[in-house]
């Protein structure tokens, strides 16, 4: 896997775009979760296509990443009726090259960051901000899916 921003504004996603699949535990369970992540509308806006299987069922996410207002933004629809929307930020303190989107929750700011995994793929976190920083919830490490 190469991790390298491609061109223009949509250019920060250039390494997720693909298939990936990762394995975790989490509250409920083991998980599968299965990201895609795909140019569309003349390479203008990127969707993703997230599906988090669980023994007794699935959780699913459609998002899409495009431009507003000049800055890289998402809107984030959930299979429990929830919505998000963020925009492009950065996380050094997680690696040097990550992606970060931050947005506005109810409960306060929230990040979601993509990072390069040496062993190939890449790392996904979810945080929240705190008084004395970020508080991860959730990490997982993606490999190439089908």
């Amino acid at each position: 896997m190469t991790w390298k921003k491609g061109r223009g504004k949509l250019g920060p996603l250039e390494p997720l775009i693909g298939s990936w699949v990762a394995s975790a535990d989490s509250p409920m369970g083991k998980v599968e979760c299965t990201r895609v992540f795909k140019p569309v509308l003349g390479e203008k806006y990127i969707t993703l296509n997230c599906t988090w299987s669980f023994g007794k069922g699935a959780y699913e996410e459609h998002a899409i990443f495009g431009v507003d207002d000049g800055t890289l933004s998402f809107w984030s629809f959930t299979s429990d009726g929830k919505r998000s929307n963020g925009v492009l930020s950065s996380a050094p303190d997680i690696h040097t090259t990550a992606i970060c989107f931050e947005a506005k929750m109810p409960a306060g700011i929230a990040r979601q960051i993509y990072w390069p995994n040496e062993a190939g793929g890449f790392n996904w976190a979810v945080e929240s901000r705190t008084k004395k920083g970020w508080n991860r919830f959730a990490l997982h490490h993606y490999k190439a899916g089908k």
